[in-house]
């Protein structure tokens, strides 16, 4: 008897899903609230443990292929003056891999034509979720950090919360070989390359929750970043106001008891909603979504592959969403940054996660 999947969210960690269940005979279908996949986003960095996920899915050779290859990294003050450097190629031979980064709408594009047709129904809000349960096998919540399914299981209180700081997110014209973050007091602006020759770009600050600039967020992004190096003033010269998007940073504290519920399973943000300081929120979807594949293909009962998929994957990404908040309130801190840049600048002569 073929089994069914229904999963609530066509975003990076359902898509991937809906892939290894397909491949494995599961009957899937993935139900997306908007009209069509996201056409807009940044660059989004894949680590090697995002690669070996993505390579399970039969997609590592497109990315590494189409991705724009990270050499190397730098995070500098604002005057230009290098704080520490990033070595890719000492994470590259521990790990046999590198980084490589890739725009959202690509990856996403990559994902959706894996699956076979008229997988994903869009336009399709799930807004109860209990009439869902009975009708499929497994219901996978990959509903990102605002899930409703998280909240419909484990109450208010699991909601995701804000961390006092703010994100600005854009591309412009132009393609850099620069992967540079730059840190000041109590704000960031990073620049990196992406795969269609145009240069991301990303800056956050501490801020109160819901604010938006009067003067626009262009104008906001010049008053605060416009005197810092050369390489941000170039980025702050080509931006188009209509292309920034502006998203308020929030992350899920405290963590979750588990993330199932009956034959509810969590993934992605819905799960464990991280800050984006390490980089890592795209890629442990991956990563959560071939372990789910795996874990139910290969157990004997689908409750059995529901509990070793929470056992394999809670603790691991509940210690990498502290890590991550932990990161951002050093790199943001507005006192001390002299002794903030020495332990970084230690920190990283140990060579770089994998």
């Amino acid at each position: 008897m073929t089994k069914r999947a229904g999963i609530i969210g066509g975003g990076i960690g359902g898509l991937a899903t809906a892939i290894m269940l397909q491949r494995a005979g599961w009957t899937v279908r993935v139900f997306e609230k908007a009209p069509s996949l996201v056409g807009t986003g940044t660059a989004l960095g894949m680590w090697p443990a995002s690669l070996r996920a993505l390579d399970a899915l039969g997609l590592g050779e497109d990315v590494r292929q189409r991705g724009a290859r990270q050499h190397h990294g730098n995070f500098l003050r604002p005057d230009g003056s290098r704080i520490a450097r990033l070595d890719v190629g000492a994470m590259a031979r521990r790990s046999g891999d590198s980084v490589y980064l890739i725009s959202r709408p690509a990856l996403l594009g990559l994902l959706a034509g894996a699956l076979a047709p008229a997988t994903v129904s869009f336009d399709s809000p799930v807004t109860d979720l209990a009439a869902y349960r009975t009708g499929f096998d497994v219901m996978v919540a990959a509903d990102g950090v605002f899930s409703r399914t998280r909240t419909a299981i484990f109450g208010p209180g699991s909601a995701a919360r804000y961390v006092g700081a703010t994100a600005w997110r854009g591309t412009v014209d132009g393609a850099t070989d620069a992967v540079n973050e730059t840190w000041g007091r109590g704000q960031r602006f990073g620049i990196t390359p992406r795969e269609d020759g145009r240069t991301n770009w990303y800056a956050t600050a501490l801020t109160p929750p819901g604010g938006r600039s009067p003067e626009g967020e262009s104008g906001a992004l010049r008053a605060r970043f416009g005197d810092w190096h050369a390489g941000v003033q170039q980025v702050l010269s080509r931006l188009r106001p209509a292309e920034i998007l502006r998203h308020d940073l929030y992350q899920l504290t405290p963590p979750l008891p588990s993330y199932l519920d009956g034959n509810v399973v969590l993934i992605g943000d819905a799960a464990h909603a991280m800050t984006p300081d390490l980089g890592r929120g795209a890629g442990e979807a991956l990563v959560d979504a071939v372990t789910l594949g795996r874990c139910l293909t290969g157990a004997a009962s689908i409750a059995a592959g529901l509990a070793e998929y929470d056992n394999l994957r809670r603790r691991p990404t509940q210690r990498l969403a502290r890590l991550s908040h932990r990161v951002g309130r050093v790199a943001q801190a507005r006192r001390f940054t002299p002794l903030r840049d020495a332990a970084v600048r230690l920190a990283l002569s140990f060579g770089p996660p994998a």
